[in-house]
């Protein structure tokens, strides 16, 4: 231990930083609905990644705090760090987390990791990031990445949730890579949005391995369908989907990569096990 920091607001409780965390302040918050928000973070001088991997979050509001996995949503290069993060009323970490307001501070350990990176899979030609709900939090770091439309022709991201207002992070996560001065003009040409619902009504209805199974994405995307000879794919959401995903792919020919060995697909254990 080599330093104190002050627990939340309201906690009254004093917290000992070990040395392998970052104590670093809430910027900015946003709350999309009464399940999903997402926060920044300042970013400490010394810390580097690779877009999609994540990192471990606490909060000091104890003398042994709850850390857990939290993909980081911003790209390697942003001056600050985003998480996207779904609201759990009685999560050990959540209940308090969705609580936190500019100012606050966040607990972070120092080392990043994670196979949701370019580096896990084989060139291709078109890379498809697959995700449902909080899911999408490795691509929005992925898709704002000038190597991600160096290595591939077209990126197709997926956003599949059960509710319309649930898909706004996938919308102006979009719009952002269009617009972004260092990616912008790749992103504009490459990147393919493809939203969709399993609840409330919307233009596209179904989960998205039903989608990709039938081949209704293919259709309305006006594109092949899913070849393991030209394709790469990223997974990251719930279990079910990516259970579904894996075998899908697996009896398409797809073979999973991992860090020490790229192939055609990753999936995120650490959301996974």
């Amino acid at each position: 231990m080599d330093q104190q920091t002050n627990g939340t607001p309201g906690s009254g409780q004093i917290f000992e930083l070990p040395k392998n965390v970052f104590a670093e302040k809430v910027v900015e918050v946003q709350h999309y609905t009464d399940r999903l928000f997402r926060f920044r973070i300042t970013r400490p001088a010394s810390f580097r990644f690779r877009s999609g991997e994540f990192v471990m979050i606490g909060l000091p509001n104890s003398d042994k705090p709850v850390f857990r996995a939290y993909s980081i949503a911003s790209p390697s290069w942003d001056e600050e760090l985003e998480f996207f993060s779904i609201k759990v009323p009685d999560g050990p970490l959540t209940e308090h987390l969705q609580k936190i307001q500019p100012g606050d501070t966040v607990l972070m350990r120092k080392k990043p990791t994670g196979t949701l990176v370019l580096d896990a899979l084989l060139p291709g030609k078109r890379l498809f990031l697959l995700s449902t709900g909080t899911g999408i939090a490795p691509f929005a770091s992925v898709v704002r990445d000038p190597e991600t439309y160096e290595k591939f022709e077209k990126v197709i991201l997926t956003h599949t949730c059960r509710q319309i207002a649930e898909l706004k992070y996938g919308y102006d996560l979009t719009d952002i890579a269009k617009n972004d001065p260092l990616v912008g003009e790749e992103a504009s040409e490459k990147l393919v949005h493809f939203p969709t619902t399993t609840q409330e009504e919307s233009p596209v209805m179904g989960r998205i391995t039903t989608l990709i199974e039938t081949g209704a994405m293919a259709a309305k995307l006006g594109m092949e369908q899913l070849d393991p000879e030209t394709d790469r794919v990223m997974l990251c959401g719930s279990m079910a989907m990516i259970q579904d995903l894996k075998t899908m792919l697996d009896a398409r020919g797809f073979d999973e990569g991992s860090n020490n060995r790229p192939s055609s697909y990753v999936v995120e254990r650490a959301f996974v096990d």
